[in-house]
């Protein structure tokens, strides 16, 4: 019995913020959504409809938004693993010892500033008179300036210490026979790596997706500052909280529903279980 209250007792904080305002905020979001928007106040009126539900698939720029987000944030996970696998692998069985430790500090170095600093930086960097464009300018080139291509190697930036830290630890725990073996056997670089090294840290591949893949979902503000024209799901969530929020609620499901999806379809591979 007292094994049980102190059990309790251990649990009853982080549990009262789970249920208390984690769940009960994802509750309230979902009862929102289904509330009614009087058309000439523009007040909320409790009650249950699906028209706001409707409107997300009626309306094509909804539709166009939400399929250019999921484009979005599936080019930005992409292109972390494209990024994180053979730097992991470098830097964990090729690079010294003070090169690797450079190269996690360099890695690491986005997760040090605040957010908004970041995306500060990028717009700079992809302005008319930025780097981008007098990095190309002596080849006849220029830069993306802000489009959905510049949203996409931000987003890239922001996110990308969460799929490259867990994929450089799980290939140091790699055994380096593994490597000699599939040379011994004739494999070349990139077939080790593909029949090798990515059944291995398929798992790690996946943790680090997550992340990159729900973050970039969520977010609205580098689409604010270096998109453009350019619309996400959480810039018409942003436009719609004060004026909308039952669409805004509605709308903010979405991304959810998006995450779950391919939580399960990563779930269905077995990758979760060996996490």
């Amino acid at each position: 019995m007292k094994r049980r209250l102190r059990i309790a007792g251990l649990l009853a904080l982080p549990m009262t913020w789970l249920i208390g305002i984690y769940i009960f905020s994802l509750v309230m979001l979902l009862v929102t959504a289904f509330w009614i928007t009087d058309p000439f106040t523009s007040k909320v009126k409790p009650g249950f409809t699906l028209r706001n539900f409707e409107q997300l698939f009626v309306n094509p720029a909804y539709l166009s938004t939400s399929m250019r987000t999921l484009g979005i944030a599936l080019a930005v996970t992409v292109l972390a693993i494209l990024i994180s696998v053979p730097l992991g692998i470098f830097m964990a069985k090729v690079a010294s010892p003070w090169l690797r430790a450079l190269l996690a500090v360099s890695i690491t170095l986005p997760l040090w500033a605040g957010y908004l600093v970041k995306v500060l930086a990028m717009r700079i960097t992809f302005t008319e008179q930025g780097f981008a464009n007098w990095l190309l300018a002596p080849f006849g080139l220029s830069g993306p300036g802000f489009s959905v291509l510049t949203v996409v190697l931000t987003l890239t930036y922001l996110w990308l210490p969460y799929m490259a830290v867990p994929v450089y630890t799980a290939i140091r725990q790699v055994p380096p026979n593994l490597f000699d073996a599939s040379a011994d056997l004739g494999a070349g670089s990139w077939r080790t790596i593909a029949s090798v090294v990515l059944p291995i840290i398929k798992p790690a591949l996946i943790a680090g997706s997550v992340f990159t893949f729900s973050l970039s979902l969520g977010d609205y503000l580098v689409a604010r500052f270096v998109g453009g024209d350019t619309q996400m799901i959480g810039s018409v969530i942003a436009s719609n909280i004060n004026l909308n929020p039952p669409l805004a609620a509605a709308y903010s499901l979405v991304p959810i529903a998006f995450v779950v999806i391919y939580l399960v379809s990563v779930q269905r591979t077995g990758a979760l279980e060996r996490m």
